[in-house]
C-alpha cells in the first residue's frame, strides 16, 4: 500500500478558522482539506438544511417534464415508468411510481430484464409499452444513449421523458424533456446526482406545483439516500443533504420495505456504510438473480408483514448470489493464474457460463486482488457482456471509448462501466484495452494507495475530538471517513489474528505509555509479524466507535501498518 499524505493547509488559515469554530487545529484542518474555509461554509457542512436543495427548474427541461406530465394525468393517459434493474433504478421507480400513483391511478411500472434485454432502455420495453396502450415513459438511470430505442418509440406514438446521471454520447435522444445534470447545456448548480436524485428533483419540481413543500417529500429520502450509497456517487453538496435526511428517514420512519430487510438488526443507527452493505446488496440481489420488479415491489409495498415475505425471499437471492459470487471469484482467479495475467497492466477473463448477475461483484474482487483495471466477460445470448471496474485515478469509461471500434455497445462512469460486444471482437479488444492502459495510466495507480488526512498522537484522540469528527458524516466519495497516520505504536501483547483462518488481525495499542487504544484490522492478519514483541510500527486508521456488551469506547479501524517508520 502506498501511504500519500495530504498537503496541509496554510497554517495562518487553519487557525483562523479553527478560532472561528471553536474547535481544535486538526479539525479546522479536516476542514479545509474538504473545501470548507468559512464560517458560513462550515454552518452549511455541520447542518445540512432541507432549504439547501437547488430549485429543480433550474435544471434543463425540467418545466418540459413537468408540463408534459400534467398533460398525460389531465388526458388521462397510460404512463409507464422504466427504471434499470440495480438499486439506483429500482429506487427511482420506486420513488416516482409510488409518487405519481398517489395523484393518479394509471401508472404503470418495468424493469428490464437484466438475461434477455440487458441494460437501459429496450425494444421490448417499447413494445410492452405499445400494447398496454402507454403513450409516456418515464425512464430513469437511463435512456441519455438510447437514441435509437427512443426514436422507434417516436414511430409507435409513444414519447419520452429521460431522468438520467450518466454521461451522454454526441447527441441527445429525441424525447420531451432530457433531465441530466451532465448535459453540456445545462447549468443545474450540481451535477452528481444519482438517477434517483434526478427522480427525485423531478417530485420536487411536480410538488412544487401542487402547492407542496420539501418537507411533504422526506417520506421518499430513504430511498434516495439508499441510491445514494449504492451507486457510489460523492456525498457532496446536495447529495449530502440527501443523504442526511436519508439516513434519518431511514433510523426513524422507514418505507416497509427498507423496514423489513433491517427489523431483525441489532443496530441502533444505520450508517451510509450499512446502507451500502446491508440494504444495498438485497436490492440487487432480486436483479442479479431474478427480476428487479422483486426489488420494485418491495420498496413500494405499504403492508409491513407482506413486506417481511417479499424481503424473506430476497433474502433467498441474496445467498444464492454470495454462493455464485464466490464461486465465480475463485475460478476467475485461477484463470489469471493459469494465463499469468497478473503481469498485465489489465485484467481481462472471460467463461461463457459465468452468471451475468454477479460478474460486476466479481470484477470487484478481481479488482481489490490485482488492482489493475478490470473485465470480467460471460455470454448472453449470441453476444458478450462485461462488467467493468477501475483503480482509483484511473477513468475506465475514457479507456473503453478508446476501444469503441471494438465493442458494440457501452456505458457508465469513471470507475464502472459496463459493455457487450460480439465473440469474433473479444481477442481484438482484449489486446486493444491492455494497449490503452498501459500507455495511459500512471504506474503508480497500479499500487492501491491510502490517502491520510493528517498525522497525530494519541494525547490528541478525545471524546471532544470524535464528536465533531461524527458530524463530518455521511461519508462517502468526495467526504471519506478521515484517515490519521500515528507512529511509534506498541502492542501491549495481547495482539492476535482473528476470525476465520485468523484473516484479521485486533490489537490493543499504546504510544509513548499512553493510554491503549483497541484496533481492528480486517484482512491484515497476515500483519501480526509487524506487532510481535511490542516492535514499534507506524498506522494508518480512522476512529470508530466500539459498542460492547452496553459500553461504548472507542477504537482505531486499521487500515494499514508498517514496521518502524516506513511511511
Amino acid at each position: 500500500m502506498r501511504w500519500t499524505i495530504k498537503p496541509h493547509p496554510d497554517p495562518e488559515r487553519t487557525k483562523q478558522l479553527a478560532s472561528e469554530l471553536g474547535v481544535d487545529e486538526i479539525i479546522g484542518s479536516l476542514l479545509l482539506q474538504r473545501g470548507i474555509e468559512t464560517f458560513e461554509d462550515a454552518k452549511y457542512f455541520f447542518r445540512p438544511s432541507l432549504d439547501h436543495l437547488h430549485d429543480p427548474f433550474l435544471m434543463k427541461d425540467m418545466d418540459k417534464a413537468v408540463h408534459r406530465i400534467e398533460e398525460a394525468i389531465s388526458r388521462n393517459e397510460n404512463i409507464l415508468v422504466y427504471g434499470d434493474y440495480d438499486v439506483d433504478g429500482t429506487t427511482a421507480v420506486a420513488l416516482l411510481s409510488s409518487y405519481l400513483r398517489d395523484l393518479y391511478p394509471n401508472v404503470a411500472t418495468y424493469i428490464p430484464d437484466r438475461y434477455e434485454e440487458g441494460y437501459g432502455v429496450s425494444f421490448q420495453g417499447i413494445d410492452f409499452a405499445s400494447d398496454n396502450d402507454i403513450s409516456l415513459i418515464i425512464a430513469l438511470d437511463c435512456g441519455i444513449k438510447a437514441i435509437d430505442k427512443i426514436k422507434y418509440a417516436r414511430e409507435k406514438e409513444i414519447e419520452f421523458i429521460v431522468c438520467d446521471h450518466h454521461r451522454p454520447g454526441n447527441s441527445l435522444p429525441d424525447a420531451v424533456a432530457v433531465l441530466d445534470p451532465k448535459r453540456e447545456d445545462c447549468n443545474y448548480p450540481y451535477d452528481e446526482l444519482c438517477g434517483c436524485g434526478v427522480g427525485f428533483k423531478l417530485i420536487q419540481a411536480l410538488a412544487s406545483r401542487r402547492g407542496q413543500t420539501i418537507k411533504d417529500l422526506i417520506p421518499y429520502l430513504d430511498l434516495v439516500a439508499t441510491a445514494i450509497g449504492a451507486d457510489i456517487v460523492p456525498i457532496t453538496g446536495e447529495n449530502r443533504v440527501l443523504a442526511h435526511y436519508g439516513l434519518r428517514q431511514i433510523n426513524s420512519e422507514p418505507r416497509a420495505g427498507i423496514r423489513a430487510i433491517t427489523h431483525t438488526l441489532q443496530k441502533q443507527q444505520l450508517s451510509i456504510t450499512d446502507v451500502v452493505f446491508i440494504i444495498a446488496p438485497r436490492i440487487n440481489a432480486a436483479g442479479r438473480m431474478k427480476h428487479g420488479l422483486h426489488a420494485v415491489n418491495l420498496l413500494t409495498e405499504t403492508d409491513f408483514d407482506t413486506a417481511v415475505k417479499f424481503a424473506s425471499e430476497i433474502e433467498t437471492f441474496n445467498s444464492d448470489r454470495k454462493m455464485l459470487d464466490q464461486q465465480i471469484t475463485e475460478e476467475a482467479l485461477q484463470q489469471i493464474t493459469e494465463q499469468k495475467e497478473q503481469e498485465n497492466f489489465t485484467t481481462v477473463v472471460y467463461n461463457e457460463t459465468w452468471h451475468k448477475g454477479v460478474i460486476g461483484i466479481v470484477a470487484s474482487r478481481l479488482t481489490e486482488t490485482y488492482y489493475r483495471p478490470t473485465l470480467v466477460f460471460t455470454r448472453t445470448g449470441n453476444k458478450l457482456a462485461a462488467s467493468a471496474r477501475s483503480v482509483r485515478g484511473f477513468d475506465v469509461y475514457n479507456a473503453l471509448e478508446n476501444c469503441s471500434h471494438c465493442i458494440e455497445q457501452f456505458g457508465g462512469h469513471k470507475y464502472a462501466a459496463g459493455l457487450t460486444l460480439h465473440p469474433e471482437q473479444y481477442d481484438e479488444f482484449k489486446q486493444k484495452f491492455e494497449e490503452v492502459v498501459s500507455s495511459t495510466i500512471d504506474k503508480k495507480l497500479l499500487t492501491p494507495e491510502i490517502t491520510v488526512d493528517t498525522e497525530i498522537d494519541f494525547d490528541q484522540i478525545t471524546s471532544k475530538f470524535y464528536r465533531i469528527l461524527k458530524q463530518f458524516a455521511p461519508f462517502g466519495p468526495g467526504n471519506p471517513a478521515p484517515v490519521f497516520l500515528s507512529r511509534n505504536l506498541r502492542d501491549t501483547g495481547y495482539g492476535r489474528g482473528v476470525g476465520e483462518g485468523e484473516k484479521h488481525l485486533k490489537v490493543a495499542v499504546t504510544q509513548n505509555n499512553s493510554r491503549a487504544f483497541g484496533g481492528i484490522g480486517f484482512g491484515l492478519g497476515d500483519k501480526k509479524e509487524v506487532i510481535r514483541d511490542k516492535k514499534p510500527f507506524s498506522a494508518v486508521y480512522s476512529i470508530e466507535e466500539n459498542h460492547w456488551n452496553g459500553n461504548v469506547s472507542l477504537q482505531l479501524r486499521l487500515r494499514d501498518i508498517k514496521p518502524g517508520d516506513l511511511v
